[in-house]
């Protein structure tokens, strides 16, 4: 994408990512909580260190209870609660396998529903309800904290957020104005300063939370981030949301400056995220996105999914080809505000961010197939989670492997040897 991309939708396209690609599969390593693992993440850590990274941020939101597919923006556009399938072969049992109610994904206890708060109850229940699929538990901060930290002078902090799972253009900007606050939060209490860095570990559609934080941070002041700053500061006043319109307050003159992260550096790492906003590099440091991938294409272009109908419908179960929620939840899916001044604002957002809506763009983007965005480099990994089980809870679609405790290792040493080797 383009220096100041100023909130353009990533072109998604079907070529070679060539040099900016390495493919790997998981390998055998020690557990973690061995001496071994210890030793190797300890010594990942002080390479960390050594290139800056003070902070790392490890966001993330839930599979459960938050209609991770986006099929509330299908079902509302297409009419497929009725059936509706365009007369495409295998789209009804696809669907099914999307919609909460019948993809095998349980609701949050007592019909918990977004936004959620990031907050320790919270953390607590998603820790209880889902473990460490696709969710970094507080075991998992806890346990990088100490791994990574044993022997160094100067800590690397590490944090844990969970960001409202909002899964509409509204909720998506809002969690960046929030993430913009909490950079500006971390940046003045660790003292950070040029040369230092903070890294984010971003899952699912968070990861499209910081896509939008990379296109606020533009070095040059757009009309397009003043626009979106005004909507939202808009939508705060009229749903009494304090807290927004005061980081953007405050953020704002830091953004048109350039001084929020007092000349520190943000590198960022995504997880399973779908292919949607274009990225801003910029006002980035390093940027990588990691695909749980298995190639099941016979044309040779092992760097893409393979979107088949209905072929696709059988593969989806046992997450055969690897993540299923990275390769379907593009443009023109999403979940619904549930207010008219919400609706209103996401829908003047989504003029701004994304060009395409409608069932027929949705299901062209799906089959497109792109696993990575235009920016940034690219890492397809089997993490070998299709073990022939149907149980959506044992993999949800391939979504769940970035986040287990027995693939942190894996995954630190493949971000260190990428980035900051």
């Amino acid at each position: 994408m383009p220096i100041e991309n100023s909130f353009q939708h990533d072109v998604m396209s079907r070529k070679n990512p060539g040099e900016r690609l390495t493919v790997r599969e998981i390998a055998p390593t020690a557990l973690l909580e061995s001496p071994p693992g210890q030793d190797a993440m300890a010594a990942l850590g002080k390479r960390l260190s050594q290139t800056g990274v003070r902070v790392i941020v490890l966001l993330h939101g839930s599979i459960m209870g938050t209609d991770v597919f986006g099929v509330q923006r299908l079902d509302e556009l297409g009419g497929l609660k009725r059936g509706y399938s365009r007369g495409v072969a295998g789209l009804d049992a696809l669907l099914a396998l999307m919609r909460d109610g019948s993809n095998g994904i349980s609701p949050l206890p007592g019909g918990l529903k977004p936004p959620l708060v990031n907050d320790d109850a919270t953390k607590k229940l998603l820790d209880e309800q889902i473990g460490d699929a696709g969710n970094f538990t507080n075991a998992y901060v806890e346990l990088m904290r100490q791994s990574l930290n044993r022997g160094l002078d100067r800590p690397i902090h590490c944090v844990r957020e969970l960001w409202s799972c909002e899964h509409h253009h509204l909720g998506r900007a809002m969690a960046a104005v929030s993430m913009l606050g909490r950079l500006r939060d971390w940046s003045e209490t660790h003292k950070l300063e040029q040369g230092d860095r903070i890294l984010v570990h971003a899952h699912g559609q968070a990861g499209l939370v910081l896509a939008l934080v990379s296109n606020l941070l533009c070095v040059a002041s757009t009309s397009s981030r003043t626009r979106l700053l005004d909507l939202l500061s808009d939508f705060a006043s009229q749903v009494n949301r304090p807290d927004i319109a005061s980081t953007i307050q405050r953020v704002a003159p830091l953004l048109s400056n350039g001084t929020l992260l007092n000349s520190a550096t943000l590198d960022v790492v995504t997880f399973g995220m779908p292919v949607r906003y274009g990225w801003d590099s910029s006002g980035l440091g390093k940027l990588l996105h990691i695909v749980n991938h298995r190639n099941l294409r016979t044309d040779g272009k092992t760097w893409l999914s393979k979107m088949e109908l209905p072929q696709i419908t059988m593969e989806m179960p046992i997450a055969w080809g690897g993540d299923y929620m990275q390769e379907l939840a593009v443009a023109g899916s999403d979940a619904m505000p549930t207010t008219e001044a919400a609706k209103a604002t996401n829908k003047a957002v989504w003029e701004l961010v994304e060009p395409y809506d409608g069932f027929e763009r949705w299901l062209e983007n799906a089959r497109r197939a792109v696993r990575f965005p235009s920016e940034g480099r690219c890492l397809l990994i089997d993490y070998k989670d299709s073990t022939g089980s149907t149980n959506v809870r044992d993999h949800y679609y391939g979504h769940a492997a970035y986040t287990r405790l027995n693939t942190m290792l894996f995954n630190t040493t493949e971000i260190v040897r990428t980035l900051y080797s």
